[in-house]
């Protein structure tokens, strides 16, 4: 880690979609992620105000953008859109952007809230969230935290 650099301690998740991205809140001393909130939005694009209200509300070290990749972890039209709103994140906060492979993390909420008795539904309680701590915290534990 270079001087200019500080130190992790605080991150935002984000499962980009074209109409919900799910948020996550992650802690790098507890290696811990959990649901946050979901902002909607309109052809990938998120209300920016209340990305903004998240940024001063949590004031994150870096980011983590949930990068879907296909199952042979080629690239997608969807990578590149999420690519894009990482480094859009970046410019506008200033934070580190980091993105990573989400492939199963939507699969595997719905199958944490099957098991939480949630058999449908996920349009009134959707899992975006969920996914967006699951890739925070896959993240966090590929990073030793």
């Amino acid at each position: 880690m270079s001087a200019s650099e500080k130190p992790l301690r605080l991150l935002l998740g984000f499962d980009y979609g074209t109409k919900q991205i799910g948020v996550a809140v992650g802690q790098v001393i507890t290696g811990q992620a959990r649901e946050l909130c979901i902002l909607k939005a309109q052809n990938g694009v998120p209300d920016w105000q209340k990305v903004e209200a998240l940024f001063k509300e949590w004031q994150p070290d870096a980011v983590v953008v949930g990068l879907p990749l296909n199952m042979d972890g080629s690239k997608s039209d969807m990578s590149e859109r999420a690519e894009k709103f990482a480094r859009r994140l970046n410019g506008r906060f200033n934070v580190p952007a980091y993105t990573h492979d989400e492939r199963l993390t939507t699969y595997e909420a719905k199958g944490q809230r099957l098991r939480e008795g949630q058999n449908s539904g996920y349009r009134e309680r959707p899992v975006d969230a969920l996914a967006a701590a699951l890739l925070l915290q896959g993240w966090l534990e590929a990073n030793g935290a």
